[in-house]
């Protein structure tokens, strides 16, 4: 089996079905793959609006929820079929970052308790003072200083701290890729530029690879490599990600892209965005483009069948008929080869 890439989505569909015959059945995330480099330490970032499926996907590559159809590939091995061994490995080598700072900690316990838990589960100490000495280390590579912050509860620190924290946590594990979805979102907007560089350095420093999940192109732009763009459970566009942001193609991504605030106060916003009742609705149609309720260019076409990924203008992959005449890409819009 070929190796080459660290983690790889082999055409993975995620549905969510209704507790009773009444309910419909919601895709969450539909025929997506998408691939990380082994070789290269790389960001990767998936964007889109809330429910374009973004969490779905990262909580199919945790391996939290199993997909409906498809696979999930770690280094080369199913991970719905690994050993116990090896899916030890997996969720030693694959961590996660949430959004929320907070939810991760149980009140009732210093924040040191977080940081030995998989020092413990995982053997990584030789005794008490190498483990101390490993906590220290990691909290000092995301810029905190263990006498301020041992010894204390989550209700003492502020939010960034807390998601350093998590990160340090992350960082004792050694992993190869770190999951982080909406890791600053619910942070002060003073902090969370620190929090950006401290998940970039990760790549640069310890050379690990991240999967960032976000609905802000802003911060997409600033850390990722490559850059994906979700809507309604599907990928429709990929590739570089000054690309993507500088020279968006699919309709929906220049939609995105031109909802980012910009300082300009001589031009105040204009509206809102008004989504098509037939875009909302659970039975809606799934075949055809989905954004063809609100795309200022759709045709006939558009409703009969589902797009395939073309070749855009800067070299992305977009799933939008209107770059038919630059042919079928070779890659799809999750595993493009960027290079840095």
């Amino acid at each position: 089996m070929n190796n080459d890439n660290l983690l790889r989505l082999d055409n993975v569909t995620m549905a969510f079905s209704g507790k009773s015959r009444n309910q419909d059945t919601i895709i969450a995330a539909e025929d997506v793959s998408l691939s990380i480099p082994a070789h290269k330490p790389s960001v990767t970032t998936i964007a889109g609006e809330s429910g374009s499926g973004k969490t779905t996907l990262a909580r199919m590559a945790l391996g939290i929820i199993k997909p409906t159809s498809g696979r999930v590939i770690y280094n080369g091995q199913d991970i719905w079929q690994m050993s116990p061994d090896q899916r030890k490995a997996y969720r030693r080598e694959v961590q996660a970052i949430f959004q929320d700072p907070f939810a991760v900690f149980n009140p009732f316990y210093t924040i040191d308790r977080l940081l030995r838990t998989p020092i413990r589960m995982f053997n990584l100490a030789r005794n008490r003072t190498h483990a101390r000495d490993m906590i220290v280390n990691a909290l000092e590579k995301v810029g905190l200083r263990a006498d301020e912050v041992l010894g204390r509860y989550p209700h003492q620190l502020s939010g960034g701290q807390r998601q350093r924290i998590v990160v340090a946590r992350s960082l004792l594990l050694q992993p190869r890729l770190i999951v982080a979805d909406e890791p600053v979102s619910m942070i002060d907007a003073s902090l969370r530029a620190n929090i950006l560089t401290k998940l970039k350095e990760l790549r640069d420093d310890f050379s690990i690879s991240l999967l960032y999940i976000t609905h802000d192109l802003a911060t997409a732009h600033q850390i990722s490599d490559k850059l994906l763009i979700m809507y309604r459970g599907r990928l429709v566009e990929g590739g570089d990600a000054t690309s993507v942001i500088q020279q968006p193609q699919h309709p929906y991504t220049q939609l995105l892209v031109s909802s980012i605030p910009r300082p300009a106060p001589e031009k105040p916003w204009q509206g809102r965005i008004t989504i098509p009742v037939e875009e909302l609705a659970v039975k809606s149609d799934r075949n055809g483009c989905l954004f063809r309720h609100r795309c200022p260019h759709a045709m006939p076409e558009c409703a009969q069948h589902t797009p395939p990924y073309y070749r855009g203008n800067a070299g992305q992959s977009v799933a939008c008929i209107l770059h038919k005449e630059n042919g079928i890409a070779v890659n799809q819009a999750g595993q493009i080869t960027v290079s840095q």
